[in-house]
């Protein structure tokens, strides 16, 4: 039964789906949901640094239902979506229930979305298509590109988008990161391009489908539930990448990789990324917040993360976390005084 604990990441969908149907405040179920009832309750529960034995890791690698839980993914936060789009369009809703409905659908796009589109990303088989697939309804294809080919790089360096700044408040960061992340995606594919002799419009220009694929996406949204349909589509897309941006901000918030003699950044280690063991956090994003240990050994399956003793650690989980940063001055007090000292700038 152990193996089945990340089931309670449907909690988030589930909770969703509730906030759609019963509209009015209950729009609202899934943020007071995730920021609020879950900060509370990681407040009384444990952190865990404990990591597994060599037999029950070996065990966990084998089984095939951890693949499993991430793929369910896939037809649930579709479905949610086109409910969502299909009351917005049918139903009477006044102006509050709406922006409710957009939130709610948009973490779930977040974090059953791109965070399961994430942990799939790394993978070295077709899993790959169903990661870009929820990418998909966030706008964020292009995260593929830039997440594996540049973040994973460059993070903990001064030209990695997706690294916040000692210092540099989150409503900077979603834009500097929105904006260097896209940019660079496109930077890498044409240097991809470039390597293997292709052109802009050959098939292996990944960027390009990945915009006729959105651009198709979007059509579809219009041709199903007009312009309407569309606004609130392409909002809950970007509550979506805001939330993803959000985790970026907390996850290497004020850390920095050194430079050898050589001038060339020291390899990224278990020190460059912001750690959470608080439990609750870790199965509802599907150990996410081991994200030290998932940078250390990008190619390691969730639930096989670890514990590091050397990693900086967070005061409070994710989503707790994630709260904590919408308030900068708040966010500095608690962050800044656990940057290790070398790392901050001169």
């Amino acid at each position: 039964m152990k193996d089945l604990k990340y089931i309670s990441a449907y909690s988030i969908p589930v909770v969703a789906l509730l906030s759609i149907w019963l509209q009015g405040v209950y729009t609202y179920l899934t943020p007071i949901y995730v920021f609020g009832f879950i900060p509370l309750v990681e407040l009384f529960t444990p952190a865990s640094e404990e990591n597994l034995d060599e037999d029950t890791r070996l065990y966990k690698s084998k089984k095939k239902v951890f693949d499993w839980l991430l793929y369910i993914n896939l037809p649930i936060i579709y479905s949610i979506l086109f409910y969502a789009l299909y009351t917005v369009s049918n139903v009477s809703l006044n102006t509050y229930e709406i922006v409710g409905i957009v939130i709610s659908t948009g973490i779930v796009l977040g974090a059953n979305g791109i965070n399961v589109g994430h942990e799939l990303g790394h993978r070295f088989s077709n899993e790959r298509f169903i990661a870009k697939a929820l990418l998909l309804p966030s706008l964020y294809m292009h995260f593929y590109m830039e997440h594996n080919f540049g973040h994973h790089l460059k993070a903990a360096t001064k030209e990695d988008p997706a690294t916040a700044k000692y210092n540099q408040p989150l409503y900077f960061f979603w834009f500097t990161s929105v904006v260097g992340q896209y940019i660079s995606a496109w930077k890498i594919q044409m240097k991809l391009l470039k390597q293997n002799n292709q052109s802009f419009l050959s098939f292996k220009n990944d960027m390009f489908w990945y915009s006729v694929i959105t651009f198709v996406y979007i059509f579809l949204i219009f041709s199903i539930f007009g312009s309407f349909g569309l606004i609130i589509g392409l909002s809950c897309g970007i509550v979506g990448f805001l939330l993803l941006e959000t985790i970026n901000y907390i996850e290497h918030y004020g850390l920095s990789r050194k430079k050898n003699d050589s001038g060339r950044y020291e390899r990224v280690r278990e020190i460059h990324s912001w750690n959470s063991n608080h439990l609750l956090g870790r199965i509802l994003l599907f150990e996410l917040t081991r994200h030290s240990d998932h940078h250390y050994r990008a190619s390691k399956k969730y639930q096989l993360l670890d514990h590091h003793d050397k990693s900086p650690q967070l005061p409070f989980g994710y989503p707790t976390s994630m709260v904590l940063s919408l308030f900068p001055p708040l966010w500095f007090v608690l962050m800044n005084k656990r940057v290790p000292d070398e790392m901050k700038p001169q």
